[in-house]
């Protein structure tokens, strides 16, 4: 088979490799998901004018959001600047700088609230300082769902023919809400289910603590402008322990080793999966699970095998309870008040 030659290194890893793992579940593992948002963003701005070569850019990011923004940048010729989360680790801080992306780095916390308010006042205090500096806000800007489009293409031509439900972590509401409003408009049968972490305000669960949590990216300590309630139809919240199980289970049984997102999504899937054996079950895994290799993957031994959880089902946030409860949202417009 002919393999094309890509013009950068963002064509080359923006696609995710489709990856069967039940007859009815399928794992769209990225590499680095955010690559799509930051790509789209990027081409969608600088075509209307909003931005120019030359120009710096700046975000705040848990990670992987930084690191495509960054090769984006470098693609198309925009200095970089990123205000990144307590949690970027030493591998993908050098990424960032040999990028030539200049970075900010939020001090040690165990409180990702304070976290992401920091970062936020930052890039505020940034661009109060240099008017000319571009805040992408990858929260709150819908541009960064343009960039998704070509994802749902990819999804309607190798999954055709079955009901699709796509289950993944919400984050800033992007990547799902990108994927699944083409794949709607098409007039695809599409059931959406969101993955939270415990303590995120998104839809509800800031009242709980998971001292463990370490899943960055998939829940927040703020509003996000960019979720769009009413698109989901499901919510999971999952705990650190049964997010680790998923993802223990995934590179046990598939040899797939991909991030805790990826694991905590995989769990919800194989729920879902038997629960909908006449859907097809498509699990976003938006990266790799390298950097939770040491504080997660290093515990393996403690992980219950993942076929054995079964949720808490809920019909209220009243009852939410940990480590692992879903509820039917069925489209609300916004969260519930527990």
């Amino acid at each position: 088979m002919q393999r094309a030659v890509h013009e950068h290194i963002t064509d080359a890893i923006k696609a995710p490799d489709l990856i069967r793992l039940t007859p009815n579940t399928v794992l769209a593992r990225f590499e680095t998901l955010k690559v799509y948002a930051a790509l789209g963003a990027v081409r969608a701005l600088l075509d209307r004018g909003t931005i120019r070569p030359g120009q710096t850019v700046v975000d705040s990011s848990s990670g992987i959001y930084a690191l495509a923004l960054a090769m984006a940048c470098q693609r198309y010729g925009l200095r970089c600047h990123i205000v990144a989360s307590t949690t970027v680790d030493a591998t993908m801080r050098v990424q960032l700088e040999i990028l030539g992306a200049t970075v900010d780095q939020m001090p040690p916390s165990q409180d990702l609230r304070l976290d992401q308010e920091r970062r936020v006042r930052r890039v505020r205090e940034l661009v109060a300082r240099d008017p000319d500096m571009h805040w992408m806000r990858q929260y709150h800007d819908a541009v960064h769902y343009a960039g998704y489009r070509e994802f749902a293409d990819l999804v309607a031509a190798a999954l055709p023919g079955r009901d699709l439900t796509v289950v993944g972590a919400v984050g800033t509401g992007s990547s799902t809400g990108g994927l699944v409003v083409p794949l709607r408009e098409r007039g695809l049968a599409v059931r959406l289910v969101g993955i939270q972490p415990f303590g995120s305000v998104t839809f509800g669960s800031e009242r709980f603590q998971d001292p463990e949590a370490i899943i960055a990216g998939i829940g927040s300590a703020i509003p996000f402008g960019n979720v769009r309630h009413h698109l989901y139809d499901t919510v999971h919240w999952i705990g650190f322990g049964h997010a680790l199980a998923g993802a223990v289970g995934l590179l046990r049984g598939h040899a797939v080793f991909a991030g805790l997102s990826t694991g905590a999504a995989h769990l919800a899937a194989l729920w879902e999966a038997a629960r909908h054996p006449d859907r097809t079950h498509l699990v976003i895994g938006p990266d790799t699970g390298h950097r939770y290799a040491e504080r997660a993957f290093a515990r393996h031994r403690e992980a219950p095998d993942p076929r054995g959880l079964k949720p808490h089902q809920i019909t209220s946030q009243d009852d939410l309870a940990p480590p692992w409860s879903v509820m039917e949202w069925r489209g609300r417009a916004l969260p519930v008040p527990s």
